[in-house]
């Protein structure tokens, strides 16, 4: 019995996050004893990133989950395991071996296999007692019926020898992921877990995209570029409660003094970015204080505009397009550091970052290629990536390769920041509360709609000159906002 490969196959935590180590787990979506098929989403897990569900790449029957949900596990290690698919059928094929008592395995060995008359016409009885003779070299992706006995020990979830037989065509779902299976009409697309879950998040067939990488296996750039005329994307369809399972809040006497909550996942990635970036750039922030009047005006005519329909207009859809008009005037601010090579990156596109609060803490997403978008555009790219965000369900990608960043603390009533630069970025602009404050207009004191706008930027790419040109602009533009049409 011990030269009898179990059929088992083993999913492995991916790296889901660009390098990421780790990732915990908010919630298993099957048990043991379930169905699983390509491509089902069997867990969500949180990294230092974002929250990502996981789909499986094979199909067969849940056999052991390895962690608990709440666990942090390294990417590599073995989170569940599932069985040869169809396994939880084959009591119905061969009844006669589920009926065999706990003997059997002596019985077999004394010759007396009672599974023989289950065996499929394609394979050729031997003598009694010897089982069929190509089953010791094709037997590793069978089980038996799992599930059924209540809590057997792990060695009870696998049937005897003979009850493997019945799937000559199993092996070969055994083999490589990608490796076709018998029974499907066409070979199942080359793709490692997390490209399948981008292609999923966009929409994407992946029988549809044409692979780039080694040996026909469909890359992330792959993917992108068959969602190129749309570069959007799309939240994973998911209940909003489930951003809360994160972090539960701990359950402590009221009148304890002290509470200790564990610093992981996203908060913990955002707290070792920002002690990075503020010990690693050197930080230059500038103030202005701008009546946003016409600003605010332009915003209540957009709002019943139809080009806007189904849009959503706000203040903040107009600050990041005066940002990128500036961005457009003083191009050398939108560029990053190579500290490697000792090169300033001058950037020819804007990635525009959205600073978004959510139950697991800050994220910041960007709107890719925002500088090429209209203001239609814009706003849609805006509302989606705010409404992801607030979900939990920004995916990784989102959050790679921002170039500058916006951040709007004036929801927050707070009249403005020194907000820290996003790593690896050039520059953020704190947005304070639109407020009515008097203001001198036309030579006369009057209630304004006044804010105060931030420019935090890295003094090593962008000088004291650039940084207030940059934020000279911006005001204007809102205090004046028909310089989007002169100066755009």
């Amino acid at each position: 019995m011990t030269d009898i490969a179990i059929p088992v196959r083993e999913f492995k935590m991916p790296d889901v996050g660009e390098g990421l180590t780790e990732a915990e787990i908010l919630k298993w979506y099957v048990a043991p004893g379930d169905t699983v098929t390509d491509g089902q989403v069997v867990c969500e897990v949180e990294t230092a990133k974002a929250a990502v569900e996981l789909p499986i790449p094979f199909d067969g029957v849940v056999r052991e989950l390895r962690f608990p949900e709440g666990t942090t596990v390294d990417v590599g290690q073995v989170i569940i395991t599932v069985g040869a698919p169809g396994s939880e059928q084959e009591p119905a094929a061969v009844p006669q071996q589920i009926e065999q008592p706990a003997e059997q395995d002596a019985a077999q060995e004394a010759g007396q296999d009672s599974g023989q008359e289950a065996q499929p016409a394609a394979r050729q009885p031997v003598l009694v007692g010897y089982g069929v003779s190509e089953a010791s070299t094709k037997r590793r992706a069978r089980k038996s019926a799992a599930p059924e006995p209540e809590a057997a020990p792990e060695g009870t979830y696998y049937a005897p020898p003979a009850a493997a037989a019945p799937v000559a065509a199993t092996p070969p779902a055994a083999v490589p992921v990608a490796a076709p299976v018998n029974g499907h009409t066409v070979s199942r697309p080359l793709a490692k877990p997390p490209v399948r879950k981008l292609a999923k998040d966009l929409g994407i067939d992946l029988t549809t995209v044409t692979p780039s990488g080694p040996d026909g296996i469909i890359t992330r750039e792959d993917v992108h570029a068959a969602v190129a005329p749309a570069a959007q994307e799309p939240a994973p369809a998911a209940a909003p409660e489930q951003a809360a399972v994160a972090a539960p809040a701990p359950s402590v006497p009221s009148d304890a003094r002290e509470t200790r909550i564990p610093v992981k996942g996203v908060r913990k990635a955002t707290a070792q970015a920002m002690v990075g970036s503020a010990f690693t750039a050197p930080h230059v922030t500038e103030f202005v204080t701008v009546d946003v009047t016409r600003t605010m005006k332009l915003v209540a005519e957009l709002k019943t505009d139809k080009a806007f329909e189904g849009l959503r207009a706000n203040p903040l859809l107009l600050i990041a397009k005066a940002l990128l008009v500036a961005i457009k005037r003083n191009p050398e601010v939108n560029s990053a550091w190579d500290e490697d090579n000792q090169e300033i990156v001058q950037k020819h596109y804007v990635n525009l970052g959205i600073a978004a609060a959510t139950p697991r803490g800050l994220l910041v997403p960007n709107i890719k290629d925002a500088h090429a978008k209209t203001l239609p555009e814009l706003a849609g790219a805006l509302g989606e990536l705010v409404a992801t965000a607030r979900e939990g369900k920004t995916s990784p990608a989102a959050m790679q390769g921002g170039t500058v960043t916006i951040t709007n603390v004036g929801v927050f009533g707070v009249d403005t920041g020194t907000p820290i630069l996003n790593p690896g970025e050039s520059a953020i602009l704190a947005v304070g509360a639109i407020k009515l404050q008097p203001w001198v207009h036309k030579g006369k004191v009057k209630p304004r709609q006044v804010t105060t706008l931030a420019l935090s930027f890295d003094h090593r790419l962008v000088d004291g000159e650039l940084g207030s040109k940059v934020l000279a602009d911006v005001a204007a533009i809102l205090e004046q906002p028909k310089r989007l049409i002169t100066w755009a």
